[in-house]
């Protein structure tokens, strides 16, 4: 690894390889590895720079990778700059991650204004890789107008994706007007723009049918937020149609976070949550590498097999035992 504030130079200097030097290295979790990425960000907290961050997410299907593809490569005509963080799914039992979206968004890898990084999630809950929010930073740096984020798509836990970026975008599929009824209340009051995907062919009556639905239902089940209630649209990724209106009513909605202050709001609370929970996964390190602490579970787990203790008990005994040898 080369000298870290060289790096951190290169980054902003928009070398692409730099770019995916830094972020191999955030994901790294090696504890020299992860001495040297702190030390990397906070060389590159200097260049204040400051990109539009779009989530992305929907249920598998959906046509994410293709709306993304589109929508990229559109954004890339425009002569913006664009990065892509996809999340792969980590398997439970292996770790491994296939790490596709590159062959699934081929016309974008090839755009000299795109950079696509797949990331496996590594069994991090959230749909999100576990180092997705320094990834964001690192590609900011580097001078992408636009991230855009696209999440596993595991129902609740987008709520942790929408921690990371100003506009949080849900793709559905047409015949979402059943669909409405199973769609969680949280999802929905947190996405900024509800987009009903693969509105062609055979298809469109049923999207514009969804779309009547969703527009007619959004009074009664969202509550509008203080920056204004989600809006619907239809479109086509495949066909490309109605990436316009989709490129329109995401600056748009960036206008008005700049306008009412929510913009600068929304980053601060952000870095408060980042904080919290960087916090508690050090807490969570710090335990399970105590000397010790590996055997002790082991033996509660047994107990709590042949002599039917409580799990909670025992996690209580446990923390406190550890918290008291610990103190000071």
């Amino acid at each position: 690894m080369e000298n870290i504030a060289e790096l951190a130079k290169s980054v902003m200097n928009a070398d692409r390889r730099a770019l995916s030097q830094a972020i191999t290295l955030i994901e790294s979790s090696r504890d020299d590895h992860r001495i040297q990425a702190m030390e990397l960000m906070d060389h590159l907290r200097s260049s204040d720079r400051k990109a539009i961050r779009v989530g992305l997410s929907g249920t598998p299907g959906v046509g994410k990778s293709t709306f993304i593809e589109s929508f990229g490569t559109y954004l890339t005509g425009m002569g913006l700059r664009v990065a892509v963080l996809a999340v792969d799914p980590s398997s439970i039992r292996s770790g491994g991650s296939i790490l596709g979206d590159k062959t699934r968004m081929e016309r974008l890898a090839r755009e000299p204004n795109a950079y696509i990084r797949p990331s496996p999630s590594q069994t991090h809950l959230g749909g999100v890789a576990r180092r997705s929010r320094e990834a964001v930073a690192i590609c900011e740096a580097a001078g992408f107008d636009t991230i855009l984020v696209e999440t596993v798509g595991v129902g609740q836990s987008e709520i942790e994706a929408a921690s990371m970026v100003d506009l949080f975008v849900l793709l559905l599929l047409p015949n979402a007007g059943d669909e409405l009824q199973g769609i969680k209340k949280g999802i929905l009051e947190m996405a900024d723009l509800v987009l009903i995907n693969k509105a062609d062919g055979h298809l469109k009556k049923d999207a514009e049918k969804s779309l009547r639905d969703f527009q007619g239902a959004k009074n009664y089940t969202i509550e509008a937020q203080n920056f204004g209630s989600p809006d619907f649209l239809c479109c086509s990724a495949l066909n490309r149609e109605g990436l316009v209106e989709v490129y329109e009513r995401i600056f748009e909605k960036r206008e008005l976070l700049h306008k009412n202050g929510h913009w600068i709001e929304n980053r601060q609370n952000q870095q408060k949550q980042w904080l919290r929970m960087l916090v508690d996964e050090e807490l969570q390190q710090r335990f399970h590498h105590q000397p010790g602490i590996q055997e002790k579970i082991e033996i509660l787990e047994e107990e709590i097999i042949s002599q039917n203790k409580l799990p909670s008990i025992c996690a209580e005994n446990l923390l406190d035992d550890w918290f008291t040898n610990n103190k000071g």
